[in-house]
C-alpha cells in the first residue's frame, strides 16, 4: 500500500502514543510505500528526512505538487518530475509578471518551480480576475488558500495531480492508496479519487469540501491517530497490526542515572591468564568524579566498551561489579567489542575522520561509508546496552562524539529517558562541521537529546550555527557570558550563548561547563615524601636556569612542531638566552595502531634533534624530549617546578594540562607562569594566562619571551587569579553543575514520552 500523507497537523500531529505506534508500523512493514505530501519546499523538508524518529519516505512531493523527488536519494522522480519543468517558465519570468500587482507581497521561503504571495483579502478582490489571467499567458495555474495565500504554480500541477501520476509510474491500485490531510490545501489528494482521511480536528472547510466524498473517512483522533482509524476503516492492514500496546521488546532497567563512557571505571589487564581489573592508573579526573555521583547509594550503570577475545577462553561478562565498598549499587555495563570494532570505530574512523574535522583540519579527515556502518552499529550496541539499564524515566548522560549516534536509537527504543549529552572535544562552525557526509544524521540524533554541554560558548554557538544552517530553529533563551568567561579577549571568546532552542516540537537546552581538574588529587601528589623529593631534584638540576614544560599527547592538533620550530628561532634570535633555559617537552605516542602520527613524530624527533646539534652546550641542551607518557606522579613534579608551561594547541577542546598545572603551584604557594594558546578552551576561562597565537611563530616567541621575563610580582599576581578560578570549578564542581543543569532543564522540556507501566 502507499500512504500519502500532509505533515503539520497530519502525519506530525497527534498524541505520542499514536504516533509512535504509526511510524512503528510503517518501520516494519517495508511493503508500505511512505510519501510525504506537503506546501512545504523540499529545502524545508530536508530537516525531517533527517529526523531520527520519523520514519524515512519513500518519496517527497513538495510545492504543492512542483516537485517530486525519492526520498532516499533526494534525486528528483524521471519523467514526472521532467513533465512539470517544461510546464514551468522560470521563476524570474513569473515574479516579472506578478509581483508589480497590489496587495500581493513575495514569500521569503524555499521554493523551487512555484512562486507564493501573502496577499490581502481586499485588494485581492479587485485583482484576481487580472492575476488569473496574466498567469494564463505563461500557461500557469493560481491556487489560493484560505484568501490570504496565493501560489503561481506550472499548469496542471497540484497535490493530487502529482501523486496521482507517481502511483501509476509505481503500479500500485488507488484503491491501495491512502491520503491523509488536514486543510483545504489537500482537497486535491481526496478529489483524485483516492480512499482518505480528514484527521480529526481538520479545518472546517476541508469537512465541508470532502463532506460528500463516500471515499474519505472523517476521522475524530487528530493527526497520528486519524490515519491509524482509516488504516482500520479501509482494512488496509490486519486488526492485530492496529492494536496499540506497549512494545514487547521495551524492558525497564533499575538505574536512575546511567554514565555511557567509552572506558570502563577500571581497567582491566591480564595477568597469569586471568582477568583482572584494578583503579585507572591514568590522570584523568573525570572518571573518579563520575563515580562520586555514585557514592551515596545511587543505584545506577556505567556502560563502555569492553574487547570480547574468543582465543582467550574466557565466557565475557556483560556484568561486573565497580566497587562493592563505595560504589554498592553501581554496575559497569560492558559493550561487547570484537578488537576489530574497536580499531575501526575508535582508533580508525573517530580519529581519521571525525577528530580532524572537530579541530578544524578538514582536509584531513577520511570519510569512508564502511566505517560509518561500523560506527552505527557500536552506537546502536551502546544503546541497547543503555536503554536495558536505565530505570523508567532515568537520567542518561552520554560523554563525546564517539557516542554522536547513541540518542538517535535510544530515543526510539526508550522515549521516557532524560538524555544528556556533554561534548569534550572542540565543536567546529558550520563551514567545517558540514564535510562531514552525514552531518544531517548526526545533528537529527544530537537533537534528540534533552540537554547539550559543551566546555565553553564559543563552542555552544558553533554547535547552534550548525543546527542553524541545515533546519529552522527558535531561538529560546540567550545569556551573557561574561564574567565567567573572556568576550573580546581571545580567540575563542564570546559576548553571548544561546541556552534553549526549540527545533519542531523539541526543546533543547544548552550549556557551557569547562571540565575542572582533580584538585584532591594534584594535593595528594603534592603531599607525598617521594614527590617532594623528586620536585627538590628537579629545581636543582635546573638551578640557575628557567625550565620551560610542555606536556602533550601526539597530535598536529597540539602544535607541538610549531612550538619547536618558534623556540628553535628564539635561540637563534636571542643568543644570550642560550643556556639560561631549557624546554622539557613531554609527547605522549599514540597507540601503535593509529598510524596517522607517526610521519609527525618522525618531523618533531627530527626537529629536536636539529635544534640539540646546533645549540648544543658542554653543560646544556636545549630540549630534553620524552616520547613516551610519564607517571602521573612524575608530571605534578615537574608542574611543580617548572618556571613556565608552554601549551600552544593549534585548536583544543579545553586544555586539562594547563589547569593542573596552575593547581600544583597554587597548592605550593609558588608562582608559575602559563602561556597558553588562544585557541585552547581553557584560554576563554583562564583569565591571568599569556595568550599566545601558535598559528603566528613571532607571537609564540613573544609570549615565551614575556613569561621568561616577566618580574615575580606579576606572577605572583597572575598565578593567584588563575588558581582562584582552577580551585573553584573543579572537577566535581563540573559534575555538579552538570547533572543539576541537566535536571533543572529537564523540567522544563516537552518530550514524546510513551506513557508505559512500570515492569
Amino acid at each position: 500500500m502507499m500512504l500519502a500523507t500532509d505533515l503539520d497537523g497530519t502525519f506530525l500531529a497527534g498524541t505520542p502514543e499514536h504516533r509512535q505506534h504509526l511510524y512503528r508500523l510503517v518501520d516494519r512493514h517495508p511493503e508500505i510505500q511512505l510519501v510525504f505530501v506537503t506546501g512545504r519546499g523540499l529545502e524545508a523538508v530536508m530537516p525531517l528526512l533527517s529526523d531520527p524518529t520519523l520514519p524515512n519516505p519513500d518519496y517527497v512531493i513538495c510545492d504543492v505538487g512542483a516537485t517530486v523527488v525519492d526520498g532516499h536519494s533526494r534525486q528528483p522522480v524521471q519523467p514526472l518530475q521532467a513533465a512539470i519543468d517544461a510546464r514551468w517558465p522560470g521563476e524570474h519570468a513569473v515574479a516579472d509578471l506578478i509581483d508589480d500587482f497590489p496587495g500581493l507581497i513575495r514569500q521569503d521561503v524555499p521554493q523551487e518551480r512555484r512562486c507564493s504571495y501573502f496577499c490581502d483579502p481586499k485588494a485581492l478582490k479587485k485583482v484576481r480576475g487580472d492575476i488569473e489571467a496574466a498567469a494564463a499567458t505563461l500557461d500557469c495555474s493560481v491556487l489560493y488558500s484560505a484568501d490570504r495565500y496565493l501560489d503561481i504554480l506550472p499548469s496542471d500541477t497540484d497535490k493530487g495531480r502529482t501523486l496521482a501520476a507517481l502511483a501509476v509510474q509505481l503500479g500500485i491500485p488507488r484503491e491501495r492508496v491512502l491520503v491523509a490531510g488536514d486543510t483545504l490545501n489537500d482537497l486535491s489528494m481526496f478529489s483524485a479519487g483516492f480512499q482518505g482521511v480528514a484527521v480529526g480536528e481538520s479545518e472546517k472547510a476541508l469537512t465541508r469540501a470532502t463532506r460528500q466524498l463516500a471515499n474519505v473517512l472523517h476521522a475524530k483522533a487528530p493527526g497520528c491517530g486519524g490515519i491509524l482509524e482509516a488504516i482500520r476503516h479501509f482494512r488496509l492492514l490486519p486488526e492485530e497490526e492496529l492494536q496499540l500496546s506497549t512494545p514487547a521488546s521495551l524492558k525497564f532497567g533499575k538505574s536512575d542515572l546511567v554514565m555511557v563512557y567509552h572506558r570502563l571505571p577500571y581497567e582491566e589487564y591480564v595477568e597469569d591468564g586471568q582477568l583482572k581489573r584494578r583503579q585507572p592508573r591514568s590522570p584523568n579526573g573525570i572518571i573518579p568524579s563520575l563515580l562520586g555521583f555514585f557514592s551515596s547509594g545511587r543505584k545506577g550503570s556505567w556502560v563502555a566498551w569492553s574487547i570480547d577475545d574468543p582465543k582467550s577462553g574466557r565466557a565475557f561478562e556483560t556484568h561486573t561489579a565497580v566497587d562493592t565498598e563505595l560504589y554498592p549499587n553501581l554496575v559497569a555495563s560492558r559493550v561487547k567489542l570484537t578488537k576489530g570494532e574497536v580499531d575501526a570505530f575508535y582508533k580508525r574512523f573517530s580519529k581519521e575522520a571525525f577528530w580532524p574535522m572537530l579541530h578544524t583540519f578538514w582536509e584531513r579527515a577520511r570519510f569512508r561509508e564502511e566505517d560509518w556502518n561500523i560506527f552505527l552499529k557500536v552506537n546502536r550496541k551502546f544503546a541497547e546496552a543503555t536503554a536495558a539499564e536505565s530505570a523508567h524515566g532515568a537520567t542518561v548522560w552520554l560523554h563525546d562524539y564517539n557516542l554522536w549516534m547513541v540518542p538517535a536509537f535510544l530515543r526510539e527504543m526508550r522515549p521516557d529517558l532524560k538524555i544528556a549529552f556533554f561534548h569534550h572535544t572542540y565543536f567546529p562552525s558550520a563551514d567545517v562541521f558540514n564535510v562531514v557526509p552525514w552531518r544531517r544524521d548526526i545533528l537529527g540524533s544530537l537533537l534528540q537529546c534533552d540537554y547539550i554541554g559543551f566546555h565553553i560558548p564559543r563552542q555552544v554557538e558553533n554547535f547552534v550555527d550548525v543546527v542553524r544552517g541545515a533546519m529552522p530553529i527558535e531561538t529560546v533563551s540567550r545569556e551573557g557570558c561574561a564574567p565567567r568567561f573572556l568576550t573580546y579577549g581571545c580567540a575563542v571568546g564570546l559576548d553571548r550563548m544561546t541556552t534553549a532552542i526549540r527545533v519542531g516540537d523539541r526543546q533543547i537546552a544548552l550549556g557551557a561547563h569547562p571540565v575542572g581538574t582533580d584538585m584532591g588529587r594534584i594535593r595528594g601528589m603534592l603531599a607525598r615524601e617521594d614527590v617532594r623529593e623528586r620536585i627538590g631534584q628537579i629545581r636543582k638540576e635546573f638551578h640557575g636556569r628557567k625550565l620551560v614544560l610542555s606536556v602533550e599527547r601526539l597530535d598536529y592538533t597540539k602544535g607541538s612542531l610549531e612550538k619547536l620550530l618558534a623556540f628553535e628561532r628564539m635561540l637563534a634570535d636571542r643568543p644570550e638566552l642560550r643556556g639560561t633555559v631549557t624546554l622539557l617537552m613531554v609527547c605522549v605516542p599514540a597507540a601503535q595502531e593509529m598510524t596517522i602520527y607517526r610521519q609527525l613524530q618522525t618531523q618533531i624527533e627530527q626537529a629536536v634533534g636539529r635544534i640539540n646539534g646546533r645549540h648544543a652546550q658542554l653543560d646544556w641542551t636545549p630540549i630534553r624530549f620524552f616520547a613516551r607518557g610519564l607517571p602521573f606522579d612524575e608530571v605534578v613534579a615537574h608542574y611543580a617546578a617548572a618556571d613556565v608551561m608552554w601549551i600552544t594547541p593549534l585548536r583544543d577542546g579545553l586544555n586539562l594540562v594547563s589547569k593542573e598545572f596552575i593547581a600544583a603551584h597554587g597548592v605550593e604557594d609558588s608562582a608559575g607562569v602559563l602561556v597558553l594558546s588562544e585557541f585552547a578552551g581553557a584560554a576563554a576561562e583562564l583569565k591571568g594566562a599569556v595568550l599566545t597565537n601558535p598559528h603566528d611563530p613571532a607571537d609564540l616567541i613573544v609570549g615565551l619571551e614575556q613569561a621568561l621575563a616577566m618580574p615575580p610580582d606579576e606572577a605572583e599576581s597572575r598565578q593567584r587569579q588563575l588558581f582562584d578560578i582552577v580551585s573553584r570549578y573543579d572537577v566535581e564542581r563540573w559534575g555538579r553543575d552538570f547533572l543539576e543543569a541537566v535536571e533543572t532543564a529537564g523540567s522544563g522540556l516537552r518530550r514524546h514520552v510513551y506513557e508505559l507501566e512500570r515492569d
